[in-house]
């Protein structure tokens, strides 16, 4: 009687909640189309102005090449940001694992450590700023992206050190044993047996670190690169227009995003039936 009075008990609660989240989500919905009613969003009015900003905001004077441009920079800095990290966060990580299984590294775990915190603890916004205006400061010609990609490499780097580290020490040790005993040595061991199954335990984790990234990347227009933020703005800029280019900008990511996660979603099935089979 009393698991019964239990399991009823627990069934209602459930119901209670579901019902809950129901009516909170009809709420969600009513206000905004309450609001998109008093806005006249409904009205042909409204879709003929839109129509006519549409055309002065992208469509006039080839305005919609400035987001082109934009997002090609947005992703050349991603893609070599992504590549300096995982390469300084794969020898971060390296150095950090080494030092606690045993290894006279000291000074280098020291260094990683100190690296890990600085970068984590600072705004992403702050350390190009410094990146820019101190470290090149005096390069003459310098190129901003490339400085821009540097900063947000390095930043990323610390994220992604600690992501294929912890990977590395979920494996089971067992692991690194059977590779020494089989006469490898440890770099071997590290190598051909414990990367392959840490890299693969930690590719979501990685793709949303990519993602990020890919976000972070909007705050390179404090140093003048024309980006896709700065691109939306500048086409604000132009037309007067404080809601289409933004909204186009945040549309450009959102597609971005649902890309990367979709290709995320498809690299993880197939990982799962490579573990079947």
């Amino acid at each position: 009687m009393s698991e019964q009075r239990n399991d009823l008990y627990d069934s209602r609660q459930r119901g209670s909640r579901f019902n809950r989240g129901n009516v909170g989500i009809i709420i969600f919905i009513a206000l905004i189309i309450f609001l998109l009613v008093r806005s006249g969003f409904f009205t042909a009015e409204y879709w003929t102005s839109a129509g006519e900003k549409f055309f002065v905001n992208f469509v006039k004077d080839r305005h919609y090449m400035m987001i082109v441009k934009g997002l090609w920079a947005t992703l050349k800095m991603t893609i070599i940001a992504s590549l300096l990290g995982v390469a300084i966060g794969l020898v971060l990580s390296l150095i950090r694992v080494a030092y606690r299984g045993g290894a006279k590294i000291g000074i280098l775990n020291f260094l990683a450590n100190l690296y890990i915190t600085v970068i984590r603890g600072t705004p992403v916004m702050v350390q190009i700023l410094i990146w820019y205006f101190t470290i090149f400061g005096n390069v003459r010609n310098v190129d901003k992206l490339l400085v821009a990609a540097i900063a947000f490499g390095v930043n990323s780097g610390a994220y992604v050190a600690e992501i294929f580290r912890s990977g590395i020490e979920s494996l089971d040790p067992g692991q690194m044993e059977a590779g020494r005993s089989l006469g490898l040595s440890y770099g071997k061991t590290m190598v051909k047996i414990v990367l392959p199954q840490a890299f693969k335990n930690t590719l979501p984790t990685l793709f949303n670190e990519l993602i990020m990234l890919l976000k972070e990347t909007s705050v390179a227009g404090y140093i003048g690169i024309d980006d896709l933020t700065r691109s939306g703005q500048n086409i604000q800029a132009i037309t007067f227009d404080n809601t289409q280019p933004l909204l186009m900008v945040a549309l450009v990511y959102l597609v971005m995003v649902l890309l990367l996660t979709w290709l995320m979603n498809k690299l993880e099935k197939r990982l799962r039936r490579s573990d079947r089979n």
